[in-house]
């Protein structure tokens, strides 16, 4: 045995009971009510491999959610434990400030450019998607700054958009909730509501519908004045929010009005990326050619934290050639560990062929699924895109009417797929999945079973309750 491994202290055996005490005692987790929490215990998971988890009770839970978005390549993965232990051997950390540079952050950033569209042959790294936005704001303002434009300032998002937690991200991000605390948003910040078709649009086909949501872009850039809009960011498939996926006349439409405006587009990545959507980025599924993309998650499948920003040659070029200083960056930019880890990752990615697999395999195969899950009495629309799905629960099939959002249906559900061991994300009464790219067809079968007893116990639960 390694004597650095034998000096290392066992991990106490704890019960259930000793952790979720000692977690209410010292751990406070994010978006969440402390105090409910802590009456109520958290749930401890101990180990994980491929799709599975299992928690502190030796329950096997199957994880339709890739962690947080971001496991790509499953659970388990010995060449990226082994990427990360190398490094920590040779290189356990050095940073990139005062004019130094590592070498897994320069393989990986050629690697990063390579399964990028053309544009894209520079990268500014991060710790997270959250500091890749706060980024984005930062290298927009400053790119109409070197253009002779200062007063560029404004970046335009969409509500129930969803770009990080700091302050800069949660001011882009389009989620009220967060807005109401913490003087949010900062200055500077527009927001437009989203391309959401069951919500806003029913009334017309899809594709109209796609285009009259991007014309609500134009009509705020008009209303702001073009000479003071610095860029518009989305995600292309707006995660978070509920796998919101837009009509396929929408990003092209607003590609066109950036484009006659001169405004950078901003492709928000850190959910996409990676393969998720059947290509490396979800802005080639969509149709549409951003100036910046930020990643994070999927870059090392969750295993050590990075994200970035995928900088175009648009953009790139007037910091470069014209740019002196650009005062911004992080401790942690560039780590050599998490670049390692994402080097591994990706060429795992590239080995395996996983990108391929989710665009002409697992996708089509999901969308299949989905399709024989419509027909559900409680589901008003099931959609997919790649490894991305989203079942929306209404409370009338044929009208397609909504549950009373105060009876927080969703968590309803939820609380089922959990009883049987199924991670699947509520927001709001909208049920989504976004399960590890190494997902097989007999795995999604399996996953399908779940749903669907999830949906059933959910009936027979709303029915009891006296909601249907």
């Amino acid at each position: 045995m390694n004597p650095a491994v034998a000096d290392l202290p066992a991990r106490r055996e704890r019960s259930t009971a000793e952790w979720q005490a000692a977690d209410a005692a010292h751990y406070l987790h994010p978006f969440t009510d402390f105090k409910s929490l802590a009456n109520k215990g958290s749930r401890v998971i101990t180990r994980a491999d491929n799709l599975y988890l299992w928690d502190s009770d030796g329950h096997k839970i199957f994880d339709a959610m890739s962690g947080l978005w971001c496991v790509n390549v499953g659970y388990g993965q010995q060449a990226l434990v082994d990427a990360a232990t190398a490094q920590l051997k040779e290189l356990p950390f050095y940073n990139s400030f005062f004019q130094t540079a590592t070498p897994p952050a320069i393989e990986l950033a050629e690697l990063l450019a390579e399964v990028s569209p053309e544009s894209f042959q520079h990268v500014f790294f991060s710790g997270s998607g959250s500091e890749g936005n706060d980024t984005v704001v930062r290298m927009v303002r400053r790119y109409w700054d070197l253009h002779g434009q200062p007063q560029r300032q404004i970046l335009i998002s969409r509500h129930n958009a969803y770009h990080g937690s700091t302050m800069a991200g949660a001011s882009l991000g389009g989620m009220s909730d967060m807005h109401a605390q913490g003087g949010l948003p900062i200055p500077g910040i527009a927001h437009i509501q989203q391309p959401f078709w069951f919500a806003h649009g029913r009334s017309m086909s899809r594709e109209d519908f796609g285009l009259v949501a991007a014309g609500w872009l134009e009509k705020k850039i008009l209303e702001l004045g073009p000479q003071n809009v610095a860029a518009f960011i989305g995600e292309p498939v707006q995660g978070a929010g509920g796998v919101i996926i837009p009509p396929s006349t929408y990003w092209p439409e607003v590609q066109r009005i950036c484009d006659r405006y001169g405004i950078l587009l901003v492709a928000d990545e850190v959910i996409c990326g990676f393969g998720r959507t059947g290509n490396w980025w979800g802005s080639e599924t969509l149709g549409f050619r951003p100036d910046l993309m930020t990643f994070a998650k999927g870059v090392t499948s969750g295993y050590i934290p990075l994200g970035g920003v995928m900088v175009g040659e648009r953009v790139a070029r007037t910091l470069i050639d014209q740019g002196g200083d650009f005062n911004h960056g992080y401790t942690y930019s560039g780590h050599p560990v998490a670049c390692a880890v994402g080097l591994a990752n990706i060429r795992l990615i590239q080995r395996e062929g996983l990108v391929e697999r989710v665009r002409t395999d697992t996708g089509p195969y999901l969308a299949e699924l989905f399709a024989s899950l419509a027909d559900h009495p409680l589901v008003g629309e099931a959609q997919t895109l790649g490894l991305m799905g989203a079942l929306q629960l209404v409370r009338d099939k044929s009208s397609g009417t909504l549950f009373d959002p105060s009876l927080a249906v969703g968590m309803v559900c939820r609380g089922h797929c959990f009883g049987n061991g199924l991670i699947m994300r509520a927001v709001g009464d909208r049920m989504i999945i976004a399960p590890p790219l190494v997902i097989t067809r007999g795995q999604i079968d399996e996953l399908g079973q779940l749903i669907r007893r999830c949906l059933d116990l959910t009936l027979t639960d709303l029915r009891t309750r006296g909601w249907l």
